[in-house]
């Protein structure tokens, strides 16, 4: 059908993949740092375009006939009436609207307003809480935006020309804190209790839907949030879970229908195809990890795998709860991790580094036992990350999560999905596509790991951690709130 391009501007650089739209296969690749500092909060959006550019040099889009966006998700760009940035772009990684998130809390009637209102309670890092931070804090600024993008909607806007229609799409959108998954609707009234008045937003786009066309004739796909992109590149669907292991951790999942949360684990995204991604997010995954290792002096975390396979499954009794800064699910913000059952035949390192491994896996079984608790259907798991190739982590993620694990091949799923919605909305444009179906591109490289005989070790390992948790922090999620995983823990 010809050729497509997907691009992900993330936090820190651009990725671009070229790829056959009928196959997806990869044909080239660009990549371009963004001019910021490693730890920023606020950036010019004029560095996204800069790095885009750099990104795409070489004539690496030469024959490219649509392209899709995916960017960071949790960044307010505030434009005046002119369309002109009344401040530096506000990113994900900006805590600073923690207070104003639980202003707007109150200010609704509570976390179920909010749950009934947009499926899930505003968090720092959501733009409605942006929005009233910088009312509360830069009123100026507030008065004078009349128009309000997140990164994604900006760079489409702006390849497209700055034209007067500004669009988005239903993935992106959930993310702000007053569009509602659940009816596909915006709540203008949360961005007037947010930002003090009215403001343009932009037009939510289908699936399949294109932004525009650029004056050189290049189409311009819907866009979406990078999470969304990434789940749309992997191809997962009902029954799969996407869990992330970075310094912190995430868990979600593919469902048919918005679910919306009260206790604010739960964030509640659209996919970039139509269904639903409840999100729940761990404050610490990988750094639980890398902690143990610098405790027990191992040299990186390969070392550290291979001292935790010494041990057994229980890790002799010692039960680590890895809440080392805190914890967001269970909400335990002001908590320290734990560690129990010391006892002279257990102290020893190959114990500790194994229940490093098996306290970061169950802190994420927990994670995903939210998700079920709200009837979301987990069978298959896909595990991302660095860490995802220890294997340490691959020999116990199964049994622990009781479930089939498949680790994908290392390559840029956010770009993919950009570039897979850039061939559908191409296909769609053209008459070759249903707007109900999105190529059916092959799958990820992956290697599979199946729970086997292992499903009553995983559970006994669940068990030993879930008594110790009620032990240490009793009632933290509260009734109801975790779902039966399939190990009955």
């Amino acid at each position: 059908m010809g050729i497509v391009a997907g691009l992900d501007s993330s936090s820190g650089f651009t990725r671009v993949v070229v790829c056959d739209a009928d196959t997806g296969a990869v044909l080239r690749q660009g990549y371009a740092h963004h001019p910021v500092e490693p730890k920023a909060t606020e950036v010019d959006p004029q560095v996204w375009l800069l790095s885009l550019g750099e990104a795409a040099s070489g004539g690496l889009l030469e024959g490219v006939e649509a392209i899709g966006v995916s960017a960071q998700q949790d960044g307010m760009v505030a434009l005046d009436r002119q369309g002109n940035p009344v401040r530096a772009a506000l990113i994900g990684n900006d805590k600073r609207a923690q207070v104003a998130a639980a202003d707007l809390i109150d200010a609704l009637g509570g976390r179920q307003a909010w749950a009934d209102a947009v499926g899930s309670v505003p968090q720092s890092s959501r733009l409605v809480a942006k929005l009233r931070w910088m009312a509360r804090t830069e009123p100026d600024a507030a008065h004078r935006t009349a128009l309000v993008l997140q990164p994604h909607d900006w760079l489409v806007w702006q390849l497209l020309g700055r034209p007067a229609r500004r669009t988005t799409d239903r993935g992106a959108a959930s993310g702000t804190g007053y569009w509602s998954a659940r009816t596909g609707a915006y709540r203008p009234d949360l961005v007037e209790l947010a930002l003090g008045h009215q403001a343009a937003l932009p037009e939510v786009l289908g699936p399949a839907d294109a932004a525009g066309t650029t004056p050189e004739g290049l189409l311009i796909s819907a866009g979406t949030g990078e999470t969304m992109a990434a789940a749309f590149g992997l191809g997962v669907g009902i029954g799969d879970a996407v869990v992330s292991l970075g310094a912190s951790g995430s868990v979600m999942a593919v469902h048919h229908e918005a679910a919306a949360d009260p206790s604010g684990l739960i964030t509640s995204f659209a996919d970039a195809t139509g269904m639903h991604l409840p999100v729940v997010h761990t404050l610490n995954a990988v750094r639980a990890l890398r902690g143990t290792a610098e405790l027990l002096g191992t040299a990186d975390l390969g070392e550290l795998s291979a001292l935790a396979l010494k041990s057994t499954p229980g890790s002799s009794g010692l039960v680590f709860l890895p809440y080392l800064e805190g914890e967001r699910t269970p909400q335990l913000p002001h908590t320290a991790g734990t560690l129990t059952g010391l006892r002279r035949e257990s102290m020893k390192p190959e114990h500790l580094a194994r229940a490093a491994f098996e306290g970061m896996l169950c802190s994420l079984a927990d994670a995903m036992d939210v998700l079920r608790g709200r009837g979301v259907e987990v069978r298959r798991v896909f595990l991302l990350g660095a860490a995802a190739e220890l294997p340490a982590v691959q020999v116990l993620a199964p049994s622990v999560f009781g479930a089939q694990v498949v680790v994908p091949q290392p390559a840029d799923y956010a770009a993919l999905g950009a570039a897979r919605q850039a061939a559908w909305a191409l296909g769609v444009a053209r008459g070759t596509h249903s707007p109900q179906h999105p190529p059916a591109w092959q799958g990820a490289a992956a290697q599979v790991f199946e729970p086997g005989d292992d499903t009553a070790v995983g559970a006994a390992v669940r068990q030993q951690y879930r008594a110790t948790r009620e032990q240490v922090h009793p009632g933290a999620f509260g009734p109801g709130v975790l779902g039966q995983g399939p190990l009955g823990v």
